[in-house]
């Protein structure tokens, strides 16, 4: 028994073989290439035939409607184009490639035996520039909260938040739509006045694009309280002179309205208002004193005050001239530092010079007198005598 069931054994792996073997040959008769097209360009879509005896060839789309039978349009669909029809290779092209058209294209060869291949379209929706949304207007000392929004892509976009290059983090949100995909990234973060006109930058990324990018920047519109500071033309005035103050002033919104004012007076009629500018085209004493603007939007309010001096013609000739005798006078200041400087260093070395003189005179005369106590001591004893020479 064991003899013969090691034949049949054999006999059905044989068999098993033999169809494995036949049906990849089967198969093996057309052949065809998933596609991957961009929304809107134009898919090709091919079958490659092997041994083809002049067989019938059908090509139809995904919901099993017939594009072409042996090389002859089967549907009114002129987006469908038969560009090549040969032994070896059947292809069409299909412009204007919409959602709808995804699916498995038929390859079908009807010999003995019917053969067919499925050729998978892929269409790719990608994003268009994002969108930027503000949830409220910023004010200074607040918080911003922006939001991008890629509304339609297929697979789902990348974006990203950027600012002076460096990378925002954000909150990301995906939700789908049938075939398609909506994106948001939001951000949020703390302004200031400073922060009025930088721009931030939205990006997307998507396969579709081969490495570029679609992009959105933003300018930040950050309201602030306004400020106000005056100008002259010019710092030094005197009567018969022409004087322009200008107060500039900061602030979002601007200012609309500048008001001057003179303090404890009323502005002379020579003065002239326009707008941030009050110009005195000829100045005279009289026109001595403070003067004021002031500016305000719906965040605070803001003046600044010019004390305005007008000298005569002789006052401001002695001012001008002051300013090379303060020269003179620090030069000559400088060169007295100088010289006393000079005559203590002087002093100095020669009291030393002096101290030294004396210490070497106070040592000779007592070498002297021990010489001298010596020769006396010498004399008595009847000791040899001994010579000193000072």
């Amino acid at each position: 028994m064991a003899p013969a069931l090691t034949a049949l054994n054999r006999c059905f792996v044989l068999g098993m073989w033999l169809l494995v073997t036949a049906g990849t040959a089967f198969s093996q008769e057309v052949q065809a290439e998933n596609v991957t097209v961009v929304e809107g360009g134009t898919a090709e879509i091919s079958c490659n035939l092997h041994q083809y005896d002049g067989s019938i060839v059908v090509i139809q789309n995904p919901v099993r409607q017939t594009l072409f039978f042996n090389g002859t349009r089967a549907l009114k669909d002129t987006r469908f184009q038969l560009v090549e029809f040969t032994q070896k290779e059947v292809k069409i092209h299909l412009s204007d490639a919409k959602l709808d058209d995804e699916g498995g294209y038929f390859c079908q060869l009807y010999t003995e035996d019917t053969h067919h291949q499925i050729a998978t379209l892929t269409v790719l929706v990608p994003p268009d520039n994002p969108l930027v949304e503000v949830k409220e207007q910023a004010v200074e000392g607040g918080e911003i909260e922006l939001t991008c929004i890629s509304p339609r892509t297929k697979p789902a976009a990348t974006l990203r938040w950027y600012r002076d290059r460096k990378e925002l983090k954000g909150f990301t949100s995906k939700q789908e739509n049938i075939k398609t995909f909506s994106i948001t990234n939001s951000i949020r973060f703390k302004v200031d006045r400073k922060d009025d006109r930088d721009i931030v930058t939205c990006e997307a990324s998507h396969p579709a694009l081969k490495g570029q990018k679609k992009q959105t920047q933003y300018e930040l519109d950050v309201q602030f309280s306004p400020t106000a500071n005056i100008q002259p033309s010019q710092s030094l005035v005197r009567d018969g002179d022409e004087l322009n103050l200008k107060c500039e002033v900061t602030g979002n919104p601007r200012p609309t309205e500048i008001i001057w004012t003179r303090l404890n007076d009323s502005l002379s009629e020579r003065a002239q208002i326009q707008g941030d500018l009050l110009s005195f085209p000829s100045l005279s004493l009289q026109d001595n004193g403070t003067y004021s603007c002031q500016v305000s939007n719906k965040h605070g309010r803001s003046s600044d005050q010019y004390v305005l001096v007008v000298y005569d013609p002789g006052a401001i000739i002695e001012a001008q001239t002051q300013v090379p005798y303060a020269v003179i006078g620090g030069i000559l200041a400088l060169l007295v530092f100088l010289v006393i400087c000079i005559l203590i260093v002087m002093v100095w070395c020669s009291v030393r010079q002096k101290g030294s003189y004396l210490t070497h005179e106070a040592s000779g005369l007592d070498e002297h007198g021990e010489a001298r106590e010596a020769f006396i001591n010498g004399g008595e004893n009847h000791k040899r005598k001994e010579e000193f020479f000072i």
